[in-house]
């Protein structure tokens, strides 16, 4: 069925909005709640489970395993079959998990109900980045990227208040089974509402697709931004999906409702730095300018959190959302520099660097944080320092690389922004 898809009339601009933006927002709200709801729901893990802090760490980082591991494959499909069918096919897996997880009892199901969430929403991003290249001018990319992360926001958001209220009529397995619920329906949605474009490379064999790939991982300029963006989009996802939490609780003081509070303004703060920043990066005409000036501030507010500022906390927690957003703006340079056939492949290449290194992240985290002893599930001052910093460590080397690199990866072409 190809509902108003591949049709001779091009939507109109706000048409786009509705057909495009929409369904593909709905489901990176979806994605962003579950990649962040363990830092809200971690103490009824570890409570009714008994995690320790290796295990929650490997659990929840589960999602960027899967995740990571479909994206290459995931690239060759929306190259061929199109971001509609692609990730409302997916998003079945991602239910199906989210009903797994729920129904769990052991750590075993709930780490298999966890990477079926992944995989499924793996496409999530993805699917959307590659339909606005294909129904948006290209002008408009960095801004229409940035309210898609906002979108993500919005489900951050949701994954915080609305979800510890929600606890106090249900247990995070009820909350889990409504999203599964929730889940299908927006794939139903996406199928059922998205247009298609036909492009030429449906008609390309398994081999092109492949040689594609290659292609963007032999590109001298994919390799100067990938360490810098990997690293700083990997760092964020691993300590804001599930880190942050802990961390407010043990080394800022809050109680429980406290620390569902700071992590619902730090969405907010998350959905104004996707907006602001994409926003900014268009009238500028520069979006890797604003990328190099907010990942150094957003490595100033780590490293003021490494020292454990506590009086502090709420407002270098802001900060941490809002610059944290601003890894995402080199995806729409790297998506311009590729024929627009290839854009699928350049976007997941990138998302499997950043999401393999989120898992290795998240789990390394945990484990050098139980390096140090905990009382009754609280964790030490200093493995927080100690995991944080081995972070901020691997961000700092990843741009002293994009800045040292400088001219020479570009092939002696000033990248655009320079």
């Amino acid at each position: 069925m190809r509902s108003m898809h591949a049709s001779s009339m091009p939507p109109r601009p706000m048409q786009l909005w509705f057909a495009v933006f929409l369904p593909f927002a709905c489901g990176y709200f979806l994605s962003y709640l579950f990649r962040v709801v363990n830092a809200v729901i971690a103490p009824d893990l570890v409570r009714d489970v008994g995690l320790g802090a290796a295990e929650l760490g490997l659990l929840t980082s589960t999602y960027f395993l899967t995740f990571a591991a479909f994206q290459l494959p995931l690239g060759i499909l929306l190259d061929r079959y199109g971001p509609r069918r692609t990730e409302a096919g997916l998003l079945l897996f991602a239910a199906a998990g989210a009903w797994i997880f729920a129904s769990s009892d052991s750590v075993l199901g709930l780490t298999i109900g966890r990477g079926l969430i992944g995989f499924g929403v793996s496409a999530c991003l993805m699917a959307a980045f590659k339909a606005f290249v294909l129904w948006f001018p290209r002008e408009r990319l960095p801004q229409v990227n940035g309210f898609q992360m906002a979108a993500g926001g919005l489900g951050a958001l949701s994954a915080t208040q609305p979800v510890e209220f929600a606890l106090g009529f249900t247990d995070w397995r009820g909350v889990f089974m409504l999203l599964a619920v929730l889940t299908l329906a927006v794939a139903v949605l996406i199928f059922f509402t998205v247009p298609d474009r036909e492009e030429p490379q449906h008609g390309m064999h398994l081999g092109d697709q492949v040689r594609g790939i290659s292609r963007v991982f032999t590109n001298r300029l994919f390799w100067r931004i990938a360490p810098w963006t990997v690293m700083s989009q990997a760092s964020f996802l691993s300590i804001q999906g599930l880190w942050s939490g802990p961390w407010l609780r043990d080394v800022g003081g809050f109680d429980r409702s406290g620390v569902a509070v700071v992590l619902a303004t730090v969405s907010v703060a998350m959905i104004a730095g996707f907006i602001s920043l994409g926003t900014l990066a268009q009238r500028t005409g520069r979006p890797l300018r604003v990328a190099e000036a907010g990942v150094l501030v957003f490595l100033c507010v780590q490293l003021l959190l490494i020292i454990g500022w506590r009086e502090m906390a709420w407002p270098l927690w802001l900060l941490f959302g809002f610059f944290g957003t601003v890894g995402i703006l080199p995806y729409a340079v790297l998506s311009q520099r590729f024929p627009a056939a290839l854009a699928g492949r350049v976007n997941t290449g990138l998302n499997l660097l950043v999401f393999v290194c989120a898992f290795a992240g998240q789990w390394a985290m945990g484990a050098v944080i139980d390096l140090w002893p905990s009382s009754d599930g609280h964790y030490a001052l200093d493995g927080y320092r100690a995991a944080f910093g081995m972070m901020f460590v691997l961000q700092l080397a990843a741009t002293a690389w994009y800045f040292a690199a400088g001219r020479d990866l570009s092939g002696g072409k000033p990248l655009e922004g320079h």
